[in-house]
């Protein structure tokens, strides 16, 4: 009897430190597992330009996605539950700013601890109704109190100003920055790291930037965009952006008038190429151009991209069809 309870008790002695040994070893496995996703950065961006402009910036110590799935247009899309059960785990949300965004003052009550990035900051908006379609005033001179004669043209980010900073490459330079600035901020032990990505992305802008300089400075100066999306680009390139719909929001269809405006100012022009979009309705720019024989080309706004795309390929591919539009 002494035996079997010396026994036991040695049994009891050698048993439970191998199992606490064996439990332990479990959980130090599944910590070593879930430390690589869990020691990086979660950043939401909210649309295309800013996911590339990210993944570049913050390489393999951040996970990037897209808040606006692709092949949506982003302009009214709103945060779904799921959505927003994202920004509350995200340690990082993205923005373009300047009204882009709608939903973004919800952004602290769903997660108050989030750093939100503002891409615009440092940047000098286009604000206001003259600001933006100083170039369109003879297309129509009887237009008046900034609307069209349903008085449906002018919409919100047209007052507050035009969010398009990320279609001219210099101002991407300052956004790509501020990405690289609140990577930093959240990550400071890396941010040498996210500094030397956004210089060495920066450099492949200004690549960008000299090849639409060279390539268009000799061409022509007027095009016709779908709407007002252009206007940074024109103001960088020295050029002339008319467009169908006197919007910075692409919903909206023209009036026959302003159509024959627009008709009669190709024609004065010479214009060879009526621009259309991605995720619009290419008819619009279709009819136009069939009244003077020219051809239409998507000028892309980088909004509604398909996946595999980047960035710089993008608007390498605006520069081939503003090269046929006016050189």
């Amino acid at each position: 009897m002494v035996n079997q309870v010396r026994i036991a008790i040695l049994a009891i002695v050698v048993v439970i430190p191998l199992l606490s040994f064996g439990l332990w070893n479990m959980d130090s496995s599944a910590i070593i597992d879930e430390s690589p996703s869990n020691s990086k950065i979660v950043a939401i961006t909210s649309f295309f330009p800013l996911y590339d402009f990210t993944k570049q910036v913050g390489g393999e110590n951040v996970d990037v996605s897209l808040l606006v799935p692709q092949g949506v247009e982003p302009h009214d899309w709103e945060p779904s539950i799921k959505d927003v059960q994202r920004i509350q785990n995200a340690d990082v949300v993205i923005i373009n700013g300047i009204g882009f965004e709608n939903w973004v003052d919800k952004i602290d009550t769903i997660n108050s601890d989030v750093i939100l990035v503002d891409t615009s900051i440092g940047i000098e908006i286009i604000t206001g109704y003259e600001d933006i379609h100083e170039h369109e005033d003879h297309i129509d001179e009887h237009e008046e109190d900034h609307t069209d004669e349903h008085g449906d043209e002018i919409d919100e980010h047209t007052l507050e100003g035009d969010p398009h900073i990320w279609l001219n490459p210099v101002l991407a330079k300052i956004q790509v920055q501020n990405i690289a600035d609140g990577l930093a901020h959240k990550d400071p032990n890396n941010s040498n790291y996210y500094q030397t990505n956004a210089e060495n992305y920066k450099s492949e802008l200004d690549n960008l930037d000299s090849k639409i300089r060279n390539d268009l400075s000799s061409c022509k100066k007027e095009f016709l965009a779908f709407h007002q999306a252009f206007s940074y680009f024109a103001d960088e390139y020295d050029l002339t952006q008319y467009s169908i719909t006197q919007s910075t929001d692409p919903h909206g269809e023209p009036t026959s008038k302003k159509m024959q405006n627009l008709i009669n100012l190709a024609q004065s022009l010479n214009m060879k190429v009526v621009f259309t979009e991605e995720a619009v309705d290419s008819r619009t720019s279709q009819v136009i151009a069939n009244e003077f024989g020219a051809q239409t080309l998507v000028l892309s706004t980088l909004e509604v991209v398909e996946k595999g795309s980047s960035y710089i390929q993008k608007m390498e591919e605006n520069l081939q069809n503003l090269k046929v539009a006016l050189c």
